[in-house]
């Protein structure tokens, strides 16, 4: 088995793709995603903070449940003189809160897409990134997006495996978006191509069109304006909608 390329390589790695100036390997596909935008000058795909957004939002409000229960139960408080009661009704609320903190911030901070920009004249990447704390949901969650030359970009497929608290195994995999130092394979930023599968075949799709342009895809599905989200999806589309810095946006979608 090949070692990893890049120091350090992703968590989990499994192997690291062709090069962005290597001709790609694998069918050119991006897995029934359409991408957002197509032509001579610039190639946008979607990409999607979560497999199924808009469910999240009850699932914070079902996890309050138990906390809300505590406070409102009377029967809770009738014997305050047991030190290890209190403690574990208010543990009780508290987990209960964080835990529907972070599920309701999942679908109503994170954008409603996080886009990424392949700027064939430019030679650049643009990636509109989303930062976010799991453990803490109450601060540090922003939008930050960057830009890259395109021939910092590697590729790396990862894989992982996971086990729930009842048991369960859980089997992730995907590829991620590695940027080195140029001349080096000094990793200094990474951010995901997707978490849903092992995209290899959006990263020969994206390898495409730098080298060669549109012509050289496969015809694409009808693009769709991932801010266009169903009325019925409360968590989504109380979501912010996907703003690109102005300089970045003129520049991303612009020939030099």
């Amino acid at each position: 088995m090949a070692a990893p390329k890049l120091c350090p390589p992703c968590s989990g790695w499994l192997a690291d793709l062709p090069e962005p100036s290597c001709a790609p390997t694998s069918p050119l596909a991006l897995e029934g995603n359409a991408p957002n935008h197509l032509d001579d000058i610039y190639l946008e795909v979607s990409r999607n903070s979560a497999r199924a957004r808009g469910i999240f939002l009850w699932m914070g409000i079902i996890m309050m449940i138990p906390g809300l229960s505590v406070i409102t139960d009377p029967s809770s408080f009738d014997d305050l003189e047991d030190f290890s009661i209190i403690a574990t009704e208010i543990f009780t609320v508290l987990i209960c809160i964080w835990m529907a903190a972070i599920s309701v911030r999942m679908d109503v901070s994170v954008p409603r897409d996080l886009p990424l920009r392949f700027n064939r004249m430019r030679q650049r990447i643009y990636a509109y990134n989303f930062r976010d704390s799991w453990w803490n949901p109450f601060k540090g969650w922003r939008v930050a997006p960057v830009a890259y030359d395109w021939s910092q970009v590697r590729a790396e497929r990862w894989h992982k495996r996971a086990f729930t608290p009842q048991g369960a195994l859980i089997l992730k995999e995907g590829v991620v978006l590695s940027i080195v130092e140029p001349g080096t394979n000094k990793v200094i930023d990474r951010f995901p191509l997707s978490t849903m599968g092992a995209d290899e075949f959006a990263w020969a799709y994206i390898c495409t069109y730098m080298q060669q342009g549109p012509s050289a895809l496969p015809p694409p599905d009808p693009p769709r304006d991932h801010n266009d989200v169903a009325w019925y999806n409360i968590g989504l589309r109380l979501a912010p909608e996907v703003e690109w810095p102005a300089e970045m946006d003129l520049e991303s979608r612009t020939a030099p």
